[in-house]
């Protein structure tokens, strides 16, 4: 029994059905095409960050080829270690039998008398600040760190189990260099940032290696347990994995066939309903509201649980919380969406005016780049939007009329607005940073995923797709997701190369009219009677 260290992060359910030998032929979901594609960009981007590092290190560095069969990977690298090789890229560790482990790492450093790992990902590792340990991409040892006064660590917990997998295996072939660090290269690949992997920053004070060793041995235990026909360790249980887990249909159909509580309340809580006694949906259904205080949960308010229960029960989309729903209303409005490229940048800001006429052109405007992300022509759209945008807030303002501005769900936009402004700061027509808080902050900017959460139980989710149908509103595009947009996007602007498919870019702007017109359509069924259909939670 082998494991890599996916299975730390893994859901336990899905390492049993992995190890499962009755399972192998058993029928999955296909890999959903933007996961595919984001797996594909990170094994570019390994490429990409190899092929540099063997320019920067030249001669001091080794390469294990990897297109060779895994043990002789295994060996070569065995190998260059032996031999005391500076950097070995590319490395296949050998297995841990023993301790059941097995894992490859992008990069292996020389540090005393062993090696530390280094991780290449394609996702950010620090955000603007000060403290963390940064050593220059061309010299990526951990004796060069020193604390950067530009850069904060990014809690990336994956990463850091990540490491400590590999320093276990490099433990176990007595490779290992004793200080308990690892290394990370992110997306921007421009430095090396060092973690302290007994440094007690997990929850409960628990370090990254405390926290792996009991992960790991659980998983193990859980693998076993399936691999041998025991007892499981691990039923199904639904929780925010389970959307792209290829291993859904096979859990779905023993959830709805034991009408099982987590399909209702997740995660952590569904775990302290079993503890009760409360194994289904009607069981929590049934319970008087009077007792909800007792159920102690965090997830979701303990009467909000009972009352989800009996709306899915009844296959509501949709119940009121309050008799009458309220949405911040302004005489000019306006629906943002943003498109981005993962960590890469914003290509595209969708907007749709609507309201009193101020001498604009109401419907919908977009502000693009076309430029393949990261392009300093993203500042050049982001200036146009922002100062159109402005230019409304300021007309609605000295007209003496009330603004608005719409999303769904800040976090994205908030994210992208201030990221744009401190990154482009000084650029023609970019705001500064100030600025963009104090709209952020201010009452005109209204996230209306929270005005749905406040107001609604949603017992299919909160997501926008899910809930713009029930206000009759739908995309044009049968494929609409934010997913597929990532791969319509590399088509449009030629990622990969080749032509540039214009007619993605077409449907990249349908798909962003759509979903600004969706926020539209949502709020102005909220302030409408057709809105006061939906059921009641005090009725159910």
């Amino acid at each position: 029994m082998l494991l890599d260290a996916g299975v730390v992060t893994r859901c336990r359910r899905r390492v049993h059905l992995e190890n499962d030998p009755t399972m192998r032929d058993a029928p999955t979901s296909p890999l959903d095409l933007g996961v595919e594609q984001r797996i594909a960009d990170a094994v570019e981007h390994r490429r990409s960050v190899a092929a540099q590092l063997g320019d920067l290190l030249g001669a001091q560095r080794t390469e294990v080829p990897r297109g060779l069969p895994y043990a002789e990977r295994a060996t070569l690298t065995l190998d260059a270690m032996r031999e005391g090789v500076g950097y070995i890229s590319g490395a296949q560790l050998p297995d841990d039998a023993e301790g059941g482990r097995r894992g490859a790492i992008d990069l292996l450093v020389r540090s005393g008398n062993g090696y530390v790992p280094v991780l290449v990902v394609r996702h950010k590792i620090t955000d603007p600040g000060r403290g963390a340990k940064t050593s220059p991409i061309e010299h990526p040892v951990p004796e060069a760190a020193e604390a950067d006064q530009t850069r904060k660590v990014r809690p990336q917990p994956r990463d850091q189990l990540r490491l400590v997998h590999a320093i276990r295996l490099l433990e176990a072939c007595g490779f290992d260099a004793g200080d308990r660090t690892g290394g990370a290269i992110g997306v921007e690949a421009d430095a090396v940032v060092w973690h302290d992997l007994r440094s007690p920053n997990w929850p409960g004070g628990r370090t990254a290696l405390a926290e792996y060793d009991a992960r790991f041995g659980d998983r193990l235990a859980v693998a076993t347990a399936a691999a041998t026909g025991d007892e499981p360790l691990a039923q199904p249980s639904r929780i925010t994995e389970c959307r792209g887990c290829p291993w859904w249909p096979i859990c779905e159909s023993q959830l709805r066939e034991a009408n099982d509580v987590s399909l209702v309340v997740r995660g952590e809580d569904a775990t302290v309903l079993r503890e009760r006694g409360i194994t289904t949906v009607d069981q929590l259904a049934g319970m008087p509201l009077e007792s909800a205080e007792d159920l102690q949960l965090t997830g979701v308010r303990n009467t909000d649980a009972i009352l989800l229960a009996k709306a899915w029960l009844r296959e509501m989309p949709l119940v009121r919380r309050v008799r009458e729903l309220d949405v911040p209303r302004g005489d000019v409005e306006i629906d943002v969406d943003m498109e981005s490229y993962a960590d890469a940048g914003a290509y595209m800001w969708g907007c749709w005016l609507s309201g009193t006429n101020i001498d604009e052109e109401q419907g919908y405007r977009a502000f693009v780049t076309w430029e393949p992300l990261p392009d300093d022509d993203e500042a050049r759209s982001f200036a146009e939007f922002w100062g159109w945008f402005t230019r409304v807030r300021r007309t609605a303002f000295e007209r003496g009329l009330s603004f608005r501005a719409y999303c769904y769900n800040e976090l994205a936009e908030n994210r992208w607005m201030l990221a744009s402004a401190e990154r482009f700061a000084g650029k023609p027509g970019v705001p500064p940073v100030s600025e963009v808080k104090e709209f952020i902050h201010s009452a005109e900017w209204v996230d209306l995923f929270a005005v749905v959460r406040d107001q609604f139980l949603c017992p299919n989710g909160k997501g926008l797709k899910v809930i713009a149908p029930s206000a009759g509103f739908g995309w044009r595009d049968p494929e609409a997701s934010g997913e597929n947009s990532m791969r319509w996007y590399r088509d449009a602007v030629a990622l990969d190369g080749g032509e540039r498919d214009l007619t993605q870019r077409e449907r990249l702007l349908t798909y962003n009219e759509d979903d600004v017109r969706a926020t539209f359509t949502i709020r102005t069924w909220m302030t409408s009677e057709a809105a006061n259909e939906i059921p009641y939670a005090e009725d159910l």
